[in-house]
């Protein structure tokens, strides 16, 4: 991911700014009220928000305020859940923020204290759901270091005019170890495998059951083969598997179409040809 140079340096001179005012605030553990003062501050000078225009308290949602709410020219892109400095999230904490977001039509919900940034993308299904896309650890963040600048671009005003964190998101997706484990468990994939395995041993008999076999009882961790975020790994590549396949057929009858219209029109020429030549 590529951080504007000018956004990278207010990044690590405001990162270096920040980091004692959340440790003092933590050790002092002061209350939400201050810590959402101090994020506000942060969303201002750290991420490049407008604190007067971008940044407001006063979002009401079905009768209810957020704590904070962020938008780019009147649209909303974000909703904050705010806690006191020294308070442990809860999953009550986000399904309140997430509740918040989803009434909106909004993606994203961002849930701190000040010394942790944690980012969950809302998922519009019944019942509504979400998934943390990244967390960021304020006082233990590097400002040299370039993956650290380049997840709190994530959170920016650049960022989220860019589109950074959808992105970010789709890639995560496309490279999740569930997605990787669903396409190593392929049959394609399975077959490249016994190629190489019969290329290094080439008197040994190795079928693709036995592979598949390896890879679920002794190769692949459990977790990444059961459960939710597994099941959905496998439905995505057979979602794309038969895109493809669809997208095939397509290009097939297309070209099966041409040749018949060509041969239509030959067949015509060819006519024409034999009526000039009675002629």
């Amino acid at each position: 991911m590529q951080v504007p140079q000018k956004v990278a340096q207010r990044l690590q001179t405001s990162l270096k700014r920040f980091q004692p005012i959340v440790s003092s605030a933590k050790a002092r553990d002061v209350n939400e009220s201050d810590t959402v003062m101090i994020v506000t501050d942060m969303l201002s000078e750290l991420l490049g928000w407008d604190k007067y225009s971008e940044v407001t308290s006063e979002h009401a949602i079905r009768g209810t305020y957020c704590d904070l709410a962020l938008s780019i020219d009147g649209a909303l892109q974000a909703i904050l859940e705010v806690k006191s400095v020294g308070t442990s999230f809860r999953e009550s904490h986000l399904r309140q923020a997430v509740d918040y977001a989803a009434n909106q039509g909004l993606d994203w919900v961002i849930l701190t204290n000040a010394a942790e940034w944690r980012v969950y993308q809302v998922q519009f299904a019944k019942p509504i759901g979400f998934s943390e896309v990244t967390a960021l650890d304020i006082p233990d963040m590097n400002p040299r270091e370039v993956a650290h600048i380049e997840q709190l671009y994530l959170l920016t005003r650049e960022g989220f005019a860019k589109s950074a964190l959808s992105e970010y998101r789709t890639h995560h997706l496309a490279t999740s170890r569930y997605l990787i484990a669903a396409a190593l468990l392929e049959e394609p994939v399975l077959q490249c495998l016994r190629r190489e395995l019969r290329r290094s041993n080439p008197d040994v008999r190795v079928d693709v059951d036995e592979i598949r076999e390896k890879l679920l009882q002794g190769v692949l961790k459990r977790d990444v083969v059961e459960g939710e975020d597994a099941e959905a790994a496998f439905r995505a590549l057979a979602k794309s598997r038969k895109q493809a396949l669809r997208a095939s057929r397509s290009r097939a009858d297309e070209c099966c179409e041409v040749d018949a219209g060509e041969a239509t029109e030959k067949t015509k020429d060819e006519a024409t040809d034999e009526a000039e030549a009675v002629e």
